[in-house]
């Protein structure tokens, strides 16, 4: 006890030392190229993809099957009848029950999950390596065969109407509703929540009707990434899923955005704080400003070393966790930052974002400042890519804004390569403060007078993009 103690000590007294003398870390290394794994694709005679990615030493494996159906093929009033088909997928299939599937992939040393998105729903299972083929077969019936159990349908209705009113509290979704409304309107994009009735009025006969009309080969890529044999996952592939209908042609609907801008004040009376969105439509990956954009994004408000973070949560305190992001759509994107503020500082919180803004605009930021940010981008690249479901989930991204894998191999080199000025056009170009649009959830006796100011600027007239 007494030698950890002095060692305590004398490790305080060190670094204490080292403050006193300004002393500081030796810089980082030079980021490095991501190196994508090679890939071998195949296509069935159904239409089906894969996608093969030998990767690692780890005996182990991970596959997902993507249908590219989800969100995105609901009509207005079918909103989350994707999610209620995942949930009635996971119910097992008409020959093995859910507790069965799940004791099934346990032994193969793994487990098993379902997600549904606005333009995926993804079965993907991690298992040990000879037991891929083996996983391909049960994802297959998985995919191909559900059980669809009409008995289970009224409890998951109400386990998705529990979720829709916890959610629909959170001044947050209220905020991001109206949001993406604004952005996409009369759109699957803009669409974030079901009605309550809208749910009710969902049975198995309606979900059946969905799967049937939007599931299919067609639409289908299974990805294998990790340690496994390639001859043999093809093999599996191929047996597994070369029967399967064709289905629909891929259709994925283009995200349109709004010409003009919004402003909404959603009433939370009582709330001790303002939670804010503003932000606009911006460039999809296609673009080539996209990772420059992504950059002058991280450097803005997408970072914790960002200005706006800094500004108003380190120097003003006005909020504990500000992020702003550049989300991607199929064939555009919004730029939003939000905020969750004291109610006192809603005017003062919108000023100081807006003025990072414009400073950004007006003068290119110093060099040392940006190739910060640029490390802390790339670097974050290489580390969400370094297993098995990271490359499966980049390789998918790619497949769905139809890129090419130059988008990956290149994608630090093209961070490492943006300029102080390229970020001051970026913000020029694409985060114009006066075609923004703002949504403000919170008491509105006390912040609509402070959000007043910015009523006229954010209705001016816009012209389309």
């Amino acid at each position: 006890m007494q030698r950890i103690t002095l060692l305590t000590i004398a490790l305080f007294l060190g670094s204490t030392l080292l403050l006193a003398q300004k002393q500081t870390p030796p810089e980082g290394g030079q980021p490095k190229d991501f190196n994508l794994p090679r890939r071998q694709m195949i296509t069935l005679d159904n239409g089906l993809k894969a996608s093969l990615v030998p990767y690692g030493t780890i005996p182990k494996a991970t596959v997902s099957v993507v249908v590219r159906t989800g969100n995105m093929h609901e009509g207005p009033n079918e909103v989350w009848l994707s999610d209620l088909l995942a949930e009635l997928l996971k119910e097992g299939t008409t020959s093995r029950t859910a507790a069965q599937l799940s004791e099934e992939v346990a032994r193969m040393g793994g487990s098993l999950s379902i997600a549904s998105t606005p333009t995926s729903m993804t079965f993907t299972g991690s298992v040990l390596s000879e037991h891929v083929p083996a996983l391909v077969q049960l994802l297959a019936e998985v995919v191909q065969s559900p059980r669809l159990p009409a008995s289970e349908v009224d409890r998951l209705k109400t386990s998705l109407k529990r979720q829709l009113n916890v959610q629909k509290a959170q001044p947050q979704s209220q905020a991001n509703e109206k949001f993406l409304a604004a952005m996409f309107p009369d759109q699957p994009y803009g669409r974030a929540y079901p009605t309550e009735a809208m749910l009710d009025s969902y049975d198995l006969a309606k979900v059946r009707s969905f799967y049937e009309a939007q599931y299919g080969a067609a639409r289908t890529h299974v990805y294998v990434a990790g340690h496994f044999d390639p001859v043999v996952a093809q093999g599996a592939v191929r047996k597994s899923f070369g029967n399967w209908k064709k289905g629909p042609a891929v259709s994925i609907p283009e995200a349109r955005p709004a010409a003009g801008k919004g402003f909404a004040v959603i009433d939370r009376p009582g709330a001790p704080q303002s939670t804010i969105i503003v932000g606009l439509p911006v460039i999809d990956p296609t673009h080539p400003d996209y990772v420059a954009l992504q950059v002058t994004n991280a450097l803005l408000g997408g970072s914790f070393a960002s200005r706006i973070t800094s500004n108003i949560r380190e120097n003003k305190g006005y909020t504990y966790s500000p992020f702003s992001q550049v989300a991607p759509r199929y064939r555009s994107g919004t730029w939003a930052e939000q905020a969750d503020v004291t109610t006192e500082h809603t005017e003062a919180s919108l000023k100081e974002i807006m003025s990072e803004v414009n400073k950004l605009q007006a003068e290119a930021p110093p060099k040392d400042e940006l190739e910060g940010i640029q490390n802390y981008q790339a670097g974050i690249f290489v580390l969400q890519n370094s297993n098995p479901n990271g490359i499966i989930g980049q390789l998918s991204f790619i497949d769905f804004h139809g890129l090419d894998e130059s988008y990956l191999t290149n994608y630090v080199k093209n961070v490492l390569s943006v300029t102080p000025q390229k970020v001051q056009e970026m913000a020029r170009k694409y985060i114009r403060d006066e075609d923004m649009t703002l949504v403000v959830v919170g008491d509105q006796k006390k912040i609509e007078k402070q959000v007043e100011s910015f009523k006229p600027a954010l209705n001016r007239p816009q012209s389309s993009k």
